[in-house]
Parts: C-alpha cells; sequence; structure tokens
C-alpha cells in the first residue's frame, strides 16, 4: 500500500511544494511550506487515530494533508481543484488502488471553504487540520503597516492547537490573539466560513466542534 513516505519522495511533489509556496509568497500570501503541510498530515492522521478509525484511512488522511496545497504551483485560485488533479496523477503513478486515490482526492479538492464539503472521513480530517493552522509565523509581510485583514489576523494569532477529547467526541480550536493587533471580531469577520465548515466536517466524524479563543468558549 502507498504510504505517506513514498507520497514525500516524489519528486514532482517536492517540487511543486517548494514552487507553490515560492509562487504565493511572491504574491504576498502567508506560507504554506513544508511547515505548514507537515503540520496539516500530522494533525489529520491524529484526529482520525483519536476518534477511531481505521490505521490506513489515517494514513490516506496524512497523505491528503501533505498534498493539500499541492495546487498553488497552478495557481491560488481554485487550487484545490487543481491539486486533486495533480495528486491523481501522483498516486496512480504510485499504484494506489483507485478507492483510496478517490478518497484523498475528493479529500484536496474539498478543503477550502468557498466550495469545500466534508465528503468522506479522509476530507473531514484534512478541513479540520488546515483550518486550525492559524499563527503570525505564516506572515511573510514584512510592513507591519501594509498588513490586510488576512496578515492581521494570523500575526495576532500567538498559539493555536486543535485538541481530540475522544472521550465525549469533540474537537477543540484553542487560540490565543492579541487583540491589540487583530479584535476577536475581525477573526469571525474572515473565518467564521471556516468555523462553519470546521463545524461540519466534526459533525461528519460524529463529534462537535467548539472553538476557545483567549479562554473564551465562543462555539
Amino acid at each position: 500500500m502507498v504510504t505517506l513516505r513514498e507520497v514525500k519522495a516524489h519528486p514532482t511533489v517536492d517540487s511543486f511544494i517548494r514552487n507553490g509556496n515560492k509562487f504565493l509568497g511572491v504574491m504576498g500570501f502567508t506560507e504554506h511550506s513544508y511547515r505548514h503541510v507537515n503540520l496539516v498530515s500530522s494533525i489529520a492522521r491524529n484526529i482520525l487515530e483519536r476518534l477511531g478509525y481505521s490505521g490506513r484511512e489515517a494514513e490516506l488522511a496524512a497523505i491528503a494533508g501533505y498534498l493539500h496545497d499541492i495546487g498553488n504551483v497552478v495557481s491560488r485560485n481554485n487550487h484545490g481543484i487543481s491539486g486533486a488533479l495533480i495528486a491523481f496523477s501522483v498516486l496512480q503513478e504510485l499504484g494506489m488502488p483507485p478507492d483510496e486515490v478517490a478518497k484523498v482526492v475528493s479529500a484536496i479538492a474539498n478543503h477550502e471553504e468557498e466550495y469545500g464539503q466534508p465528503v468522506n472521513v479522509v476530507a473531514a480530517a484534512l478541513i479540520l487540520a488546515d483550518k486550525s493552522d492559524v499563527h503570525r509565523s505564516r506572515v511573510r509581510n514584512p510592513d507591519f503597516a501594509t498588513f490586510d485583514i488576512h496578515d492581521r489576523v494570523n500575526y495576532a494569532a500567538e498559539h493555536s492547537f486543535l485538541w481530540v477529547h475522544e472521550d465525549r467526541r469533540a474537537i477543540t480550536l484553542e487560540l490565543t490573539i492579541d487583540i491589540e493587533i487583530c479584535p476577536v471580531m475581525e477573526y469571525f469577520e474572515i473565518f467564521l466560513t471556516r468555523m462553519s465548515l470546521c463545524r461540519r466536517a466534526a459533525n461528519f466524524l460524529n463529534s462537535n466542534f467548539e472553538l476557545v479563543i483567549n479562554g473564551a468558549k465562543l462555539l
């Protein structure tokens, strides 16, 4: 069976992740490098493992997490769709069975809030893992005066962690935000659709989604 290790070693995957992140940097977008994809991969795996899903489903979630932003090498727009097509070619070349390819590419194609849906457990885990990575280290714009709202929200986030409480089937995104940089309302202004998608993803996994900001439970 195709493993995350094999996917990481594929030269196309390595090149497209590096170049996709570089191209986004030219346009001023936040970091989407190895740090991000490795973190999302790890979190997606952990979600399914903690909630009692099979080891193979957890491995597929880790693979989807590593590949989810590979479409940025084409364009930021609809990068989930282009990424799914690129991933299809890579996974087919590696010999992954069609039913597993279907789970991974559908997860990648559905991870963005503009059009995404938790169509299977791999997709649900990927959505939650990706949307939980909010942190100031992702901001690449060096000029605070020119920050847009996305830069401010990410830069204000001093801590983020996704907790999986398997005993009560709850998934909690815990954030610490510097409200002098970004009021909590600004976080919701751009992330409300993301949080709605996270709630649908958690529900698909028979769990509740919770949001805690600066110690206060908001969802």
